[in-house]
């Protein structure tokens, strides 16, 4: 492998990467529209609001549609608001979107191995790593605000490291209004880009390019976030860490699993404080961690001679990403979770490293293999540079790809039936279905398990509430209770599944069990009391399919008045 890279080779292995990169998106296309009712899980809470786009007046004065609708960052929400201007529904959109940013992150990865590493097949590697990596992760696939990183912060760090200024600083703005959280992390890597390592030492740069670039950076970063420091949410604010703690929802039995009393769960490997949870990597992902070495045997591993001094923004992102680790757990929940900051970075800091790598380890091979006159050792290096070469091409035939998490709609009729109602019709109900309601029948629900989001207090505080309040009906023996609830939320229907009545229905439900009125209604059941509503299940009910039953409150209502 030389220094000269021509055009043609260049434009051969970028399409071979965006090939992969299609290939793999159409994987996920093929699961995304193979039926009916079929949505990714989190576009449930990040989506479903949207299709007030097309129908404004879905969803009308629902506060957990009103509540999605104010955190969602203004970038993402306007290019779904485009797309639905163009008749393209938000829920069909989310599922095409991961394959335009899989190109688009394809093609800037492809960018930035050549950068770091001038051979055409770093950034082929590169490329075909990270999209092996996203696409077997709950990332690129589930077309939020997440997703969208990818593309933006590799974009970023090639405008960067080619030191195009206005491209560099309108990555930085985009980002912050699709996921401006990880602003921080440019801003970080923007400071350290005024200096450098010099004789073990970091210095300030002697290059004024640099402060330039460095400096405008910052500027950017602070005006596109100050805007998000001096709003006040509606729906705040943040919930103290000191407040979470005493919650049982942020206990590792809870809804929104965060503190734990083994450090090293909380720490490194936690779901939503750790520095690593989360961090599934391909095998090849972890060549990335032999790069010093190969760097101290350039002898023996010639490439790593062409490696370019632009491979120090890797380990800057490194550090960044710690840094704004510890300043997110530091200002608890103000700043989001800690995890987002490092788990993002880390995916294509490996990604780069590895490719790197196994550009520098498969060329050592080679040379080793021609330039032997052993036959066993020519032998056992193409054998191993043939086993590498195909632990990259055949990685995804081993594993579950692409990695999706489309939840399936058990009920079209219950949809179809309640999508036919007046808008809005408030729906009541304690069942795990509710989580689909407001997606597939475009009805709001009281409160789900999936909407039961516990970071904004003036939010959380009414979900809460009236979470409590429907258990305390749905398990009250006395019709006064349940009028009562009926009347003060306006509910036009109640959800009920047949089992819901049992004991082991809500110890079953890690959900509902966090709050003592669930563990009062287990005692009451067991104790032989029924709840008044069980003997409304066929005398009010307007609907049923399987083992669900849908209640009309009027009928309730009416009873109670005789």
């Amino acid at each position: 492998m030389t220094n000269k890279v021509s055009r043609s080779q260049i434009i051969v292995w970028l399409s071979l990467s965006l090939t992969f990169s299609v290939v793999y998106s159409l994987l996920a296309l093929q699961q995304a529209f193979s039926s009916d009712y079929l949505v990714d899980s989190d576009a449930r809470q990040h989506v479903f609001w949207m299709q007030r786009f097309l129908e404004p007046g879905l969803f009308g004065d629902d506060l957990i549609a009103d509540y999605h609708q104010s955190v969602a960052p203004v970038g993402y929400a306007t290019l779904y608001q485009i797309m639905a201007g163009f008749g393209i529904h938000p829920l069909v959109f989310n599922k095409l979107v991961p394959t335009i940013l899989g190109l688009i992150t394809t093609g800037y990865c492809f960018g930035i191995g050549l950068e770091l590493l001038p051979v055409p097949i770093a950034g082929f590697t590169a490329s075909l790593l990270l999209n092996q990596n996203l696409w077997t992760t709950y990332t690129l696939i589930s077309g939020t605000p997440r997703a969208f990183v990818y593309p933006i912060v590799l974009a970023f760090l090639y405008y960067v490291l080619r030191r195009s200024l206005f491209p560099c600083l309108g990555a930085i703005a985009l980002l912050g209004v699709f996921y401006p959280q990880y602003v921080l992390i440019c801003a970080g890597i923007m400071l350290l880009q005024m200096g450098d390592w010099q004789g073990g030492r970091w210095r300030l740069s002697g290059n004024r390019w640099d402060y330039w670039l460095g400096g405008l950076g910052l500027a950017v970063a602070i005006l596109v976030l100050l805007p998000y420091a001096l709003q006040s949410n509606e729906f705040g604010p943040a919930i103290a860490a000191s407040v979470a703690r005493g919650l049982p929802e942020f206990m590792p039995e809870g809804r929104t699993p965060f503190f734990d009393e083994n450090p090293w769960e909380f720490w490194l490997f936690g779901k939503r404080s750790s520095f690593l949870g989360g961090l599934s990597l391909p095998p090849l992902l972890y060549l990335g961690l032999l790069l010093p070495l190969l760097w101290r045997y350039p002898s023996r591993f010639r490439l790593v001679k062409q490696v370019r001094r632009g491979v120090a923004i890797l380990p800057q992102m490194v550090i960044t990403a710690g840094v704004t680790f510890i300043l997110a757990h530091i200002f608890l929940f103000r700043l989001h979770l800690p995890i987002r900051y490092t788990t993002h970075s880390l995916r294509i800091v490996m990604a780069l490293a590895s490719a790197i790598a196994f550009v520098v380890v498969v060329d050592a091979l080679v040379y080793w293999a021609r330039v032997t006159s052993h036959r066993f050792r020519r032998y056992f290096a193409w054998a191993v540079t043939a086993v590498l070469g195909m632990i990259l091409i055949f990685y995804p035939c081993f594993v579950s790809f692409p990695f999706t998490r489309y939840k399936q709609g058990q009920y079209p009729s219950l949809y179809e039936f309640l999508a036919q109602q007046p808008q809005p019709s408030l729906i009541a109900s304690l069942d795990e279905e509710a989580n689909n309601l407001p997606t597939f029948s475009q009805q709001p629900v009281l409160v789900s398990e999936m909407y039961a989001i516990p970071y904004h207090v003036g939010y959380y505080n009414q979900i809460r509430q009236r979470t409590v309040d429907l258990i305390r009906a749905q398990y009250s023996p006395e019709l006064t209770d349940v009028r009562q609830f009926i009347k003060t939320y306006g509910v036009d229907f109640l959800l009920l599944n047949r089992r819901a009545f049992t004991p082991e229905y809500i110890r079953g439900n890690n959900w509902l069990m966090q709050f003592s009125v669930s563990r009062e209604a287990v005692a009451t059941l067991e104790q032989g009391t029924l709840p008044v509503l069980s003997g409304f299940l066929d005398k009010c009910s307007v609907f049923e399919t399987k083992n669900l039953v849908v209640l009309q409150t009027k009928c309730i209502v009416k009873s109670t008045q005789k």
